[in-house]
């Protein structure tokens, strides 16, 4: 019984290597745009989110972003399974059912802009945890190309001596379409990938200087101004004229900015 018991052994330890399971072992390298020491504290959250188990024919990826914003800015755009074109590239549109909640299991319904190998999607969201700040989602349907492919984005904040900025982990897994190669799929994935996660950087940082300013205006006139504040950002906006606002540093030189620039009738400067 020994030797049937060794034989056995070794037939399943010359098992043929593509009947294991393949993993991916993005903790064990840092990220383009990952400090070692960011990477360190990233690691348990790559493992735990960002790691897939590939089937044959398929590839994956796991891209950084670093924001100058808080992780709660970012956060609030990234969540919005309902609003995706709010920083992806390449949505024409977005719908969902009008008995839409943002829990998991529910679906949304996009349509491509034109000159991608796609024209819509349906999707899938897979997870939204809001204390963790991580989101995912599968494509269920569609016309595209991109067959079994799911998504984690994960979100991070960091403090560095008083220096706020966020990283941003976004990963996939997707089916390699016939006819394409591994490295094919991976760089038009990534690239859009990429794409997307730039153009979060942009819509975060404004977000967190339109904030910045409201925040000013409620500190300045209290919190009982609403309105003010509202105006403020709503005719302002951190576009208008913002070096010289920044520059009329007394509340009486800034009021001026303020009142040329709100055309709100309820609109009343107190100071």
């Amino acid at each position: 019984m020994n030797n049937n018991k060794a034989e056995a052994d070794t037939s399943s330890s010359m098992a043929d290597p593509e009947t294991r399971p393949t993993y991916t072992t993005y903790h064990l390298a840092i990220p383009s745009g990952v400090t070692q020491e960011e990477f360190d504290e990233l690691k348990q959250s790559v493992v735990e989110f960002h790691t897939y188990q590939l089937s044959q024919n398929q590839c994956s990826s796991l891209l950084a972003q670093r924001i100058q914003a808080p992780n709660d800015v970012v956060w609030s755009i990234v969540r919005r399974f309902d609003q995706p074109q709010t920083y992806k590239h390449f949505i024409k549109s977005c719908s969902v059912s009008d008995n839409f909640t943002m829990t998991v299991g529910s679906t949304r319904d996009v349509n491509v802009i034109s000159g991608l190998p796609a024209a819509t999607s349906t999707e899938r969201l897979d997870i939204l945890d809001d204390d963790r700040q991580v989101t995912g989602f599968s494509i269920i349907g569609g016309e595209h190309r991109l067959r079994n492919y799911r998504s984690v984005t994960s979100v991070h904040g960091f403090n560095r001596d008083g220096a706020i900025c966020t990283v941003v982990l976004e990963s996939y897994v997707v089916d390699v379409p016939e006819g394409n190669t591994e490295e094919d799929t991976r760089l038009f994935a990534d690239t859009v990938v990429k794409l997307n996660l730039q153009k979060l950087v942009s819509v975060a940082e404004s977000q967190k200087e339109r904030r910045a300013i409201e925040y000013e205006y409620e500190w300045n006139f209290g919190k009982d101004q609403a309105v003010i504040r509202y105006c403020a950002v709503k005719y302002l906006g951190i576009s208008r004229e913002p070096q010289k606002y920044k520059k009329a540093q007394s509340l009486e030189a800034r009021a001026p900015f303020l009142e040329s620039s709100c055309s709100c009738s309820h609109f009343q400067l107190r100071t």
